[in-house]
């Protein structure tokens, strides 16, 4: 059974404590992954460009627009981005110190939203969640994998460059009719991959819930252990989920203040669904667990009620012949039996009749 790995909540602790930043405050590299598009169409970007370029493109027309990815950003990364794209100072350190819960934050003219997938790691039998930091500003859009790793698990080597990994995620987020909507589309094709992507983990949970199911009534004493351990991967998972229910509440909520197109609208809402269901496969994962639990204790005080009569009933036969030594081994002076030939075979017979006598009795009633 697998418990949650949540990295980017482990490497929180070490980062908090950095005041101010240092080069190891984050990890990761300098390398990103530039694309532009125009009208709808993607092309790859001149080799080398930087935030600045990816800026400056998008600036041109509202045609162009620009998307970074960056697989594993460095803090200097992160200070090239935050000085091409004139980013606020907070905003600035919240890209510096990732374990944040998902949130959605605007400054002036820069949505940034923090986002967590999930993962099922088969060979690990683990659920590992990454965050994701996203920006989002006219004519331009950045992804920051903050863990290093993708969606589906893709490492940071293989999203840099142009292989055939970091091509298939990039179409992923540009792929589709919405993107001469502007770079809100980029981020709300994230959200969607992120959100189709807790359905395998669920699925891969309820194996392990069925698995655990057919664990209890076996008898199996390390069934418990499997019971907390999985109930802690659906409470992280559910946590992870239900923030993200507050992101997509307040995108929605900013629809017409920041006049949001139609199209994207029924996109996102259309993701809000599937988050919803999501959520209701969760709390039902919880509520199963909190009853197998239930059900495990209780088979678990059955069994050691059997015990305890099994105990009760091997103390009883023990009593009855202790009982008949006991007497016999008094040495009063005025005990005819201890004087009598047949006195010690008559101890025996009756201890070995008591003994008998109870045996069967128990027996009958099952205490043994």
């Amino acid at each position: 059974m697998s418990r949650v790995r949540d990295r980017a909540g482990r490497m929180a602790g070490r980062r908090r404590h950095s005041s101010p930043p240092t080069a190891d405050a984050v990890h990761g590299s300098d390398e990103h992954v530039t694309r532009f598009v125009t009208d709808g169409q993607v092309s790859e970007a001149p080799e080398g460009a930087t935030a600045a370029d990816a800026r400056a493109f998008g600036d041109k027309t509202p045609a162009q627009m620009a998307l970074l990815l960056y697989p594993d950003p460095s803090e200097t990364a992160i200070r090239d981005l935050a000085d091409a794209w004139d980013l606020h100072p907070i905003l600035v350190e919240d890209l510096l110190h990732a374990g944040q819960r998902p949130k959605l934050e605007r400054y002036r003219d820069v949505l940034f939203l923090v986002v967590r997938s999930a993962h099922y790691d088969d060979e690990r039998e683990e659920v590992d969640l990454a965050e994701f930091h996203v920006l989002v500003r006219p004519g331009a859009a950045a992804v920051l994998c903050q863990d290093g790793v993708w969606i589906d698990g893709t490492t940071a080597d293989a999203l840099a460059g142009s292989g055939a990994d970091a091509e298939r995620i990039l179409g992923s987020l540009l792929d589709g009719d919405l993107l001469h909507l502007g770079p809100e589309a980029i981020a709300y094709r994230l959200l969607d991959a992120i959100v189709d992507g807790y359905a395998p983990v669920l699925h891969e949970v309820g194996i392990d819930k069925e698995q655990i199911e057919r664990q209890v009534f076996s008898g199996d004493p390390a069934v418990a252990e499997r019971i907390y351990r999985l109930t802690q991967e659906v409470i992280d998972v559910q946590h992870a989920t239900s923030w993200l229910v507050e992101v997509l509440g307040g995108l929605r909520s900013g629809f017409d203040k920041h006049e949001v197109a139609e199209d994207l609208q029924t996109y996102l809402q259309d993701v809000a669904d599937h988050l919803d269901r999501i959520g209701a496969l969760i709390a039902e994962y919880r509520e199963a667990l909190t009853q197998i639990l239930s059900v495990n204790s209780t088979l678990v005080a059955e069994r050691q009620n059997e015990d305890m009569k099994k105990i009760s009933g091997w103390a009883a036969i023990l009593f009855a012949p202790t009982l008949v030594a006991a007497i016999y081994g008094m040495n009063f002076q005025n005990m005819p039996e201890l004087h009598w030939s047949f006195g010690y075979p008559l101890a025996i017979a009756v201890m070995v009749a008591f003994s008998i006598g109870l045996y069967r009795v128990f027996k009958a009633k099952r205490w043994m």
